[in-house]
């Protein structure tokens, strides 16, 4: 699969936006192309259902692959003010040209409306990109590492909090402010604890919980800039917004830019960073953490490009769950209803075998399909031959089947499901099928 998303994929990829408008039977042509791939990587008989060949594969269909990649484009767009594109993507014009003339192709700026609409996405305010600080105006960060070396899961609460007593000791004269993000279903929250007050906001639903690390980290800022501290130093308990904070140069989050936008304005106060250990009995910390997760004041909030790509590939996936949830009669969902697909085997000729015994099409009773022949008949209980017959049922095997599955194997699902029979190879090379699969 990896040769066919890297020499073949990536062809079929270039240039979406602009060749998606085309009609669909045009398009269309695309699909054998695709299938053909996937066939090739998966091994999957000619006769397999395409649904199931995208399940077997991991691949969508070309036609969700095209809107997710015209959706993250568009996103793309929009966080870029810059873009000779965006405002004429973001609010296109002739729009009672289109209702009228049927036949004339919609603008990208138009199409995106309708994939919104199919996904299910309603459309929300960005964070537009952040340009980097010139030479002159880089900012050293100043981070305090003293919890680094702990291993959280081999030490103590009380070790961390001793510890963490012992810090503050050494810096009395800053003063500490505690910042924390949380993401619920419904709720993404974070919040800025002072020694006298508690910052707290809301943010879009779409946000991330690493976004909402960072904007704490930036409430914390935002505030700083209005007070008359000395010293101050940041605690969060997010090793990510650190990381983040610390390979400032190569990160592309706009929040991680507007926070070292307004540490170079505070010259006044000396700042540091610090990461401590999240849910160890920290006081400031656990304050942080429930304020950020009961906050409910909200400010126009908006979503980095980062989560918007998220959003898309999350929506793409439910899409796609909801197309494969029609089909019910398809012998692989059975076995799989989830799209999440299977791993690989070490041998390619079981990998094969073992895909198309999921996907219920093999040589041996499907190849009938390719020739207009009659179904091939089991001789001994004279009923159409199937995958699912020849594992589970048919009596001529019920021996070879105790032998090999157990009493226990009762279904397709517990040979050929997420954690298969190991021995389902051995059983068909005793009942000399396993070079007809």
């Amino acid at each position: 699969m990896r040769i066919y998303r890297s020499l073949v994929r990536s062809k079929l990829d270039y240039g979406v936006p602009v060749y998606g408008s085309a009609a669909k039977s045009t398009l269309k042509m695309l699909d054998s192309v695709h299938h053909q791939g996937l066939r090739i990587a998966t091994g999957a008989f000619r006769t397999t259902p395409i649904p199931s060949l995208h399940v077997i594969s991991g691949e969508p269909s070309l036609e969700l692959r095209r809107h997710r990649l015209s959706l993250s484009y568009f996103y793309k767009i929009k966080s870029d003010e810059s873009h000779p594109q965006h405002y004429k993507v973001i609010n296109p014009i002739f729009g009672s040209l289109f209702s009228v003339r049927l036949s004339f192709i919609p603008t990208f700026g138009f199409r995106i409306g309708e994939i919104l609409r199919y996904f299910e996405i309603e459309d929300f305010p960005m964070v537009s990109n952040t340009e980097d600080p010139p030479p002159w105006k880089e900012t050293q960060l100043d981070f305090i590492d003293d919890f680094l070396h702990f291993l959280k899961p081999g030490t103590s609460d009380n070790l961390f909090q001793q510890h963490f007593y012992d810090h503050r000791q050494c810096y009395s004269d800053y003063v500490p402010i505690y910042t924390d993000g949380s993401k619920s279903d419904n709720h993404v929250g974070s919040a800025a604890v002072f020694p006298d007050f508690t910052i707290a906001e809301t943010l879009h639903p779409f946000c991330s919980v690493y976004t909402s690390e960072l904007y704490a980290i930036y409430l914390g800022l935002l505030k700083i800039s209005t007070l008359n501290f000395k010293k101050a130093v940041i605690y969060t308990d997010s090793r990510s917004g650190i990381n983040a904070l610390r390979r400032a140069k190569h990160t592309n989050h706009p929040l991680v830019m507007q926070c070292l936008h307004l540490h170079h304005t505070l010259k006044k106060t000396k700042i540091k960073y610090c990461w401590i250990p999240g849910h160890v009995g920290i006081p400031g910390n656990e304050r942080a953490d429930k304020a950020a997760k009961s906050a409910n004041a909200s400010r126009e909030t908006f979503v980095p490009l980062s989560d918007a790509l998220q959003v898309v590939k999350l929506s793409q996936h439910r899409v796609w769950q909801r197309i494969w949830d029609g089909q019910s009669n398809n012998k692989l969902y059975k076995i799989q209803p989830s799209i999440k697909g299977f791993g690989n085997l070490a041998i390619r000729k079981h990998d094969v075998i073992l895909t198309r015994l999921r996907v219920g099409h093999a040589f041996l009773t499907h190849r009938h399909l390719l020739h207009s022949d009659p179904a091939p008949i089991c001789n001994g209980c004279n009923c159409i031959l199937s995958v699912e017959h020849i594992l589970c049922q048919c009596k001529d095997f019920y021996s070879q089947r105790q032998a090999h599955f157990g009493a226990h194997i009762i279904g397709l699902i517990d040979i050929l499901g997420t954690n298969p029979c190991v021995n389902v190879f051995t059983f068909l090379k005793e009942v000399k099928f396993f070079n007809f699969i």
